[in-house]
This record gives C-alpha cells, sequence and structure tokens, in this order.
C-alpha cells in the first residue's frame, strides 16, 4: 500500500518559495505534522512525503498513491483543492486534516473523500486501516491528542535542502489572543511531551539547525518554565552543540537562569510578539501577556540578548486603533527595542479566531468569495476593511515599515551590533539581508494586488479598458 503525504504550496507566498531566492530556505522548515503521522503509519504502508515549498513534483510521474493525505493552513487551501482534485480525479481516495479543514469542514468535506478535524494521532492508524478495507468514513475526530509516547517523527523521509530541522515539545495555548486560532485549534491547555522522547527525537534530527515548531517554548506559568529549564539541561547533556531557534513570550526575559540554560542548550534566536507599538492596541488584540504593569520591552530584550541570543520581534499593522504613519512607528519601536529582526504583518481574520467571527459580523472581510479567496490569507495581504486605513495606505505603511527598519544603515548597525556583542553576527547579517530582499518583490506583489482589487471593484456592464485605452 501507498501512501502520499502532501504540504501544498501558496506561490503567492514569495518567502516560502525556495527556488525562487537563495535566502528563503533560512525561513521555511519541514512539514512537521506529516513527519509525526509518517512515524505513526504502519510499516505496511510506503509513505512518501511531497513538500512543495522545495518545488512542485510532477505528479503523473509519481508511482499511483492508494491513499493521499494532506494538510492545509488556509493560505494553502486553494493549492490542496487542486491537489485533491487531480487524485481524485484518478479514483485515489483523498483525506485532508490540519487547522483550516477543522475550522472549514463544510467547505473541506465537498472537496475530499474524508476529514480529520483536530489532532490527527488518535484516529491515524483507524484510518488507514478504513482505507485498506476500502471502508474509509467521511470524517474523522481526532480532537485533542495524548502527546505521551509519540512515535518518532520520521524525519528521513525528506532531503537535506532545508537549513532547520523541526521539532514540536508542547502543545496548546491559555492565552487565546484575539486573533489567533491556536487555542481554538490545539486548546487552552499547555500540553508536554516526556523530556527522554523530546531529547531522543532531538538527537534523531540529521540538521544541525532546529526549529522549535512549539507555539509557545516555554508557557506562562512557574510549572511551565520549570520544565522549560529541565528540558534545557537535557538538551546541554546530550553534548551535541545542536542550535535552534523557538517562539517564546516576553517573560522568557524575566528569568536568568532560564536564559543560561537556554543559551548552553542551544538557542541562538527567540521570536516574540510583541503585536503592537501602543497599549490600546495590545488590549485590543488580548495580548494579556504583554501587559504586564512596569514592563520595559527594551531592557527584557537587551536580557536575552546578553546571553548570546538574537530577537526577532513580530507586530501587527492594521489594527482598529492604527492610523497614517503607523509603518514608521514600528519601524521606530523596534529599533528602540533593539530587536534584531523585525516581521510585520497585516491583521488578518482567519477562521477559528474571535477576530474572524467579529469581521466577519461586521462585514468587513474585503476578500470573501471563498474558497478563491482563501490564498490571500497568508498574512501577507490586507484582506479586511481597516478601520482608520484604506487599501493604498495601509499597503504604504507596510512598505514604509520595512523600507525603513531594513535600510542598509540600520542593517550594517545592527550586524555591527552583533559583531561587537559576538552575538551571531553571520545569522544576524542572513536575517536581514532575507527580509530586505524580499522588499523589492513585496513591492511588486502589492501593486498586483491592488490592480487585481481594483479590477473586482469594477461593475460587471462596465468595460474594463476603453475604446481609447485600447489604442
Amino acid at each position: 500500500m501507498r501512501l502520499l503525504l502532501i504540504n501544498p504550496s501558496n506561490p503567492l507566498v514569495s518567502i516560502v518559495n525556495v527556488s525562487e531566492s537563495r535566502w528563503n530556505r533560512f525561513r521555511v522548515w519541514k512539514p512537521l505534522s506529516l513527519m509525526v503521522l509518517a512515524g505513526l503509519t504502519p510499516p505496511e504502508w510506503e509513505v512518501t512525503i511531497v513538500d512543495e515549498n522545495l518545488g512542485r513534483p510532477d505528479y503523473p510521474a509519481l508511482p499511483r498513491p492508494d491513499l493521499v493525505g494532506i494538510t492545509a493552513f488556509t493560505s494553502q487551501a486553494n493549492r490542496a483543492y487542486e491537489v485533491a482534485a487531480h487524485y481524485r480525479g484518478l479514483g485515489v481516495p483523498v483525506v485532508m486534516g490540519g487547522i483550516h479543514a477543522t475550522m472549514c469542514l463544510d467547505e473541506v468535506t465537498a472537496r475530499v473523500d474524508s476529514v480529520v478535524t483536530g489532532e490527527a494521532e488518535s484516529v491515524w492508524t483507524q484510518l488507514l486501516e478504513d482505507a485498506r478495507l476500502g471502508q474509509l468514513k467521511s470524517r474523522y475526530e481526532g480532537g485533542l491528542a495524548n502527546i505521551n509516547h509519540l512515535a518518532a517523527a520520521r524525519h528521513d523521509l525528506l532531503p537535506n535542502r532545508y537549513a532547520f530541522g523541526a521539532l514540536q515539545t508542547t502543545r496548546g495555548c491559555p492565552l487565546n489572543c484575539h486573533f489567533c486560532s491556536v487555542t481554538a485549534f490545539n486548546g487552552s491547555q499547555y500540553r508536554q511531551r516526556p523530556i527522554p522522547e523530546v531529547v531522543r527525537e532531538f538527537q534523531a534530527i540529521p540538521e544541525h539547525r532546529i526549529l522549535m515548531v512549539d507555539d509557545n517554548l516555554i508557557g506562562t506559568r512557574s510549572e511551565h518554565i520549570a520544565r522549560a529549564k529541565d528540558l534545557f539541561r537535557a538538551l546541554i547533556q546530550t553534548g551535541l552543540r545542536k542550535e535552534w531557534i523557538a517562539q517564546v513570550t516576553i517573560n522568557f526575559a524575566d528569568d536568568d537562569e532560564l536564559l543560561a540554560l537556554a543559551s548552553q542548550a542551544g538557542c541562538r534566536g527567540v521570536f516574540i510578539g510583541f503585536e503592537s507599538p501602543t497599549l490600546a492596541g495590545l488590549r485590543e488584540l488580548g495580548k494579556k501577556i504583554n501587559l504586564v504593569k512596569g514592563r520595559d520591552f527594551r531592557a527584557s530584550v537587551q536580557r536575552i540578548q546578553r546571553h548570546n541570543m538574537l530577537v526577532v520581534g513580530s507586530f501587527i499593522l492594521g489594527l482598529d486603533v492604527d492610523e497614517p504613519g503607523i509603518g514608521r512607528q514600528i519601524a521606530a519601536v523596534a529599533s528602540d527595542y533593539g530587536l534584531d529582526n523585525l516581521n510585520t504583518l497585516f491583521l488578518t481574520p482567519l477562521p477559528g479566531t474571535r477576530l474572524w467571527d467579529e469581521m466577519r459580523a461586521e462585514d468587513r472581510l474585503a476578500l470573501n468569495e471563498f474558497p478563491a479567496d482563501w490564498k490571500y490569507y497568508t498574512l501577507t495581504f490586507p484582506v479586511a476593511r481597516y478601520k482608520r486605513l484604506s487599501l493604498a495606505e495601509i499597503l504604504h505603511e507596510m512598505t514604509v515599515c520595512n523600507q525603513t527598519f531594513y535600510s542598509l544603515p540600520r542593517i550594517l548597525r545592527r550586524v555591527w551590533s552583533s559583531i561587537w556583542h559576538r552575538r551571531h553576527p553571520l545569522i544576524s547579517l542572513v536575517g536581514n539581508l532575507s527580509y530586505r530582499s524580499n522588499i523589492r518583490v513585496d513591492r511588486q506583489t502589492f501593486a498586483d494586488f491592488t490592480q487585481q482589487q481594483s479590477l473586482r471593484s469594477l461593475p460587471a456592464s462596465q468595460p474594463i479598458l476603453s475604446t481609447n485605452d485600447a489604442i
């Protein structure tokens, strides 16, 4: 029996198209969920994983599978449906899972043979047995999986073309921010894999650099922090000297022992969601952990950096409180915090979030022709109607933000600071040049996007070209 597992691409997302820019391989990671399912697959199945971020294969030239499994974020849904239609046309059953399948169940059910909602581990072997017997059900409810004693992920099934391996140690988030669907999909309970199992997988990953894909590696409570320290001690004891990066919340900076252990364990950088430069913006987003009274973000960033770790900060543009000038304000605040890299995204209502429910109820989804418009829900396109910023204004603010923060003088100052403090100057340089290299691509992408939205807004009876235009 042949099983083909596919991570579809989105051609509109330049930063994950590895073939488009050599820098992008540093900003893409392995589809870990598919590798986990491959590890749970019985040996009578021959498993192949395709990651379209490395390039789309010639599917007709591949051996015909007996079952196709597809995972997809919302922005990948259209491509997932294209692949599903191809294989269903050949009579091959297709199962789809992931966050989009869970949040848009009816839409996905109409386009595949079977849907897995929630986390798939608890139902995967039963699904495969049903498929083998020709009794595949239309729906499997995975719910929240027990992540103790998971089978080892199949890191061997993908080529060595990634800069980073991938590892997950926890699931779930109690913060339930306004714009985030993690709590809706993975639950509010902070679930932790046994440390010995994490260490064994850490040792088995072939790449020297690893991305910890946890939504928050360290958690929020004292017992979460204690567990993170135990994990870091165990990674130190392996003696492998592998390097890794992770997503954390700003409370990472509050414990010097935690910082020291993380650095000794190989942490070279962290991604932190600062989200907004204003208190009003943080309140709007429900980012409570950033609203701790007296929090000095600049001092927090410096404490992390003193332990030889880079800090990448994320901000969201397009909040109800954002006005013209917000792009330059974000760049200025990010520079004042001393961030090594800045990642600014458009406020995007994703299915499963409270933001989605509110914007849909208020008729503020500017791109709402589904499923066709899902391809724009990448966080890199303005898909909503923003209260204080027009389409042209919000695109301008994003361009100004990136051009300001990633100007050559500012990049050189940041890299020189990394050299002076012996804080991974090569990684800092690569990260900054990677972001800067996409500014020109983004500018053209925004121009094309604006033109497409203008054409969509024309009345059906209005010609696109007048006679004079044609001449």
